[in-house]
């Protein structure tokens, strides 16, 4: 009885699809799309506040570190529930952590 009632989380929560070989590391075209493409006006902005006149390093400064901290704290975010995911439904951490697809 106690082993039948150990694969009944895995059998539940698991789904059956194997993981994605090769794709999903940091690097892939997602990641270049969004930091050569859609993030433009962003360096655009950013080059303004240092390059344009007024110029207010004070506030440019400012601007940056709140743009650092925001992108951290989403890229971190992500990140762990990419992780949990990857745990709950998937059958175990993702491919940096562990083997591609299920344990």
């Amino acid at each position: 009885m106690s082993a039948s009632l150990t694969t009944v989380p895995l059998e539940l929560l698991y789904h059956g699809y194997d993981g994605t070989a090769g794709f999903t590391g940091f690097a892939n075209e997602g990641t270049w799309i969004i930091f050569a493409v859609i993030l433009v006006p962003v360096y655009i902005m950013l080059a303004a506040w240092f390059l344009g006149e007024p110029r207010d390093t004070k506030s440019g400064l400012l601007g940056v570190g709140y743009l650092v901290g925001l992108t951290t704290s989403m890229w971190v975010g992500m990140f762990i529930l990419t992780v949990l995911i990857g745990i709950v439904f998937y059958g175990g951490p993702p491919e940096p952590f562990s083997a591609v697809g299920p344990p």
